[in-house]
């Protein structure tokens, strides 16, 4: 009787572990655990802007192709009439947050990253130069160490980095030796050098950032700070800035970005054709129409879009990356130039080329654009408004392959296709790549 018992407890699992190893299997046979399909895909690496399927593996694409069989993916994500792009890169914002420091970048005036760039398409950010080499490794044990977001750095030439004034004023802490150091230190998190903000007349900051930049054989971004006579932006830009270095800000126009008669600083075209990098860094006072316009008029494009997110940008003109790429649209610039002046173009400036592309094995960051039309209006600095009829918004974000954004549940499956006492259960989360479970039509609800 004993033996007959556990016999007959023992028969019902097989037909569970039949489905289960046939499950099992098929999960096994499938080549790509997700599959974005019949979108628009913008890479400017691969020249690619077409109608495409990406196919995604392991946390890295796998394959980009024309149409690739729905059958050999694990899921399935219709992007018919959205873009699907890189990950959008965002190498001028200000992330150094938690420190409780008042009116500081390297504190208050900084964002914990997480919340603000995946909703926008954002997967990297590098900040610009919120912590020094005095003050850096706490940044990292505080932030970089613990988000989500991909977060890279400027190193600030400033020992303590962009604290205020009193700090950013003073001379005797901008070493090159110990900034390149610590650049050196942490070659996989710090890809660059910054200066900002300085407003005395001498070139120190600058020299010293370069001197710092050639050690550790990274780029110099320059916050140029105040307009001073004895060292105007021209010299700047064409003689003591390096092929390769960045200057941010430039449709400020604080700075004789534009003449007295609305044209162009003829030595930016000069500076360019020699390799200096032009980075946008719209921020809460670094971005003007009347400054954008004539310049984008006149032919003087971006190299690379980014937003200078901070406390006070974020409630402003600038809003987030989307916002700023849009202003771009609304000047007239190319979609597929937007998209690479916020992918191909900034991961090429910092010298980090596996990301900002959807090359196969390429890390799977991938963001999913919509292009509305509509009636919209972007503010720059002063709050002059433009309008126009274009607007992006970010539907979907992936981070190595995993869901970190889905505005609309694009990736997931509708409510009613799914057992009456559906929930999350195990380690299955709600941004995982699962299977929609198919529910029976005659079972009660």
């Amino acid at each position: 009787m004993e033996k007959m018992n556990q016999k007959t407890l023992h028969r019902p699992l097989w037909p569970t572990l039949i489905l289960l190893s046939a499950s099992f299997a098929m999960a096994q046979t499938q080549p790509y655990d997700l599959l974005l399909q019949g979108g628009h895909v913008i890479d400017a690496k691969n020249k690619i802007d077409a109608v495409r399927d990406v196919a995604i593996r392991d946390g890295k694409i796998a394959a980009v192709a024309q149409h690739i069989d729905p059958a050999q993916a694990f899921k399935v994500v219709n992007a018919s009439g959205l873009y699907v792009t890189p990950g959008l890169i965002d190498i001028h914002v200000h992330v150094y947050a938690g420190t409780a420091e008042p009116r500081s970048y390297a504190g208050d005036n900084s964002l914990y990253p997480d919340g603000y760039t995946f909703r926008a398409g954002v997967t990297t950010v590098a900040d610009a130069g919120c912590a020094g080499w005095r003050n850096f490794e706490d940044f990292k044990q505080r932030v970089i160490d613990r988000a989500k977001t991909r977060v890279l750095a400027f190193i600030n030439i400033v020992g303590n980095g962009m604290r205020g004034a009193k700090y950013e004023n003073d001379l005797a802490d901008m070493e090159a030796k110990p900034t390149a150091d610590m650049a050196l230190r942490h070659k996989d998190t710090i890809i660059g050098v910054k200066t900002a903000h300085y407003a005395g007349p001498e070139w120190t900051p600058v020299e010293q950032a370069v001197e710092a930049g050639t050690i550790a054989n990274i780029p110099v971004m320059v916050d140029f700070g105040a307009n001073r006579k004895e060292r105007p932006m021209s010299e700047l830009v064409t003689k003591k800035l390096r092929p390769g270095d960045i200057y941010t800000h430039c449709y400020s126009g604080l700075r004789d970005e534009l003449d007295a008669s609305g044209h162009v600083n003829p030595t930016m075209f000069e500076a360019r054709k020699r390799g200096v990098i032009f980075d946008v860094g719209h921020g809460g006072g670094s971005f003007a129409w009347r400054i954008a316009v004539p310049a984008i008029q006149q032919g003087f494009l971006p190299d690379s879009i980014s937003t200078d997110l901070h406390t006070g940008s974020m409630n402003a003109g600038m809003k987030d990356m989307d916002n700023v790429m849009s202003k771009f649209l609304a000047m007239g610039v190319a979609l597929k130039d937007v998209v690479a002046d916020s992918t191909w173009n900034p991961a090429r400036e910092i010298h980090r080329e596996e990301l900002g592309n959807l090359s196969p094995g390429a890390v799977a960051d991938v963001t999913v654009l919509r292009l509305e039309r509509g009636s919209f209006g972007y503010t720059d600095m002063y709050g002059a408004r433009l309008k126009s009829d274009k607007k992006l918004t970010c539907e979907l974000t992936l981070r190595d392959g995993k869901v970190v954004w889905d505005l609309n549940g694009m990736t997931r499956p509708d409510w009613t296709t799914l057992p009456r006492d559906y929930r999350q259960t195990g380690d299955r989360r709600w941004d995982s790549v699962t299977p929609a479970p198919v529910r029976n039509p005659d079972a009660k609800r």
